[in-house]
């Protein structure tokens, strides 16, 4: 299976009101994000994230190998301008950042996740 074929974005941060990925805010990350990297391929809409720790940056690599364990891939995409900053500050971006449009993916299948 390509990624093409099983990609989809995941906007529920941003649904859920989530602007912040923190410690304590990544649990529920991982809860809702884990068993879909597991099943498909991911990419993860952080437009809405205004703010993100060492504990989010973990989430996002544990997301990361996960996906990879699984075969599939997981990306994050739209950051917003402060965490696309320190994605790039730790050399995350190489690794998490999609490289299949300009900066970030927009034409992938829509996969929207609620918070409830």
């Amino acid at each position: 299976m390509t990624a093409a074929i099983c990609c989809a974005t995941a906007s529920y941060l941003a649904e859920s009101g989530c602007t912040e990925l923190v410690r304590d805010n990544e649990r529920l990350l991982l809860e809702r994000m884990q068993p879909l990297v597991e099943r498909r391929c991911v990419s993860l809409d952080l437009h809405s994230v205004t703010r993100i720790d060492a504990a989010g940056l973990a989430a996002l690599i544990k997301l990361y190998c996960a996906a990879r364990e699984a075969g599939h891939t997981f990306t994050v995409s739209n950051p917003s301008p402060h965490v696309a900053e320190i994605l790039a500050l730790v050399g995350l971006e190489r690794i998490l950042e999609s490289q299949n449009t300009d900066r970030f993916p927009s034409s992938s299948t829509r996969f929207e996740e609620t918070a409830a």
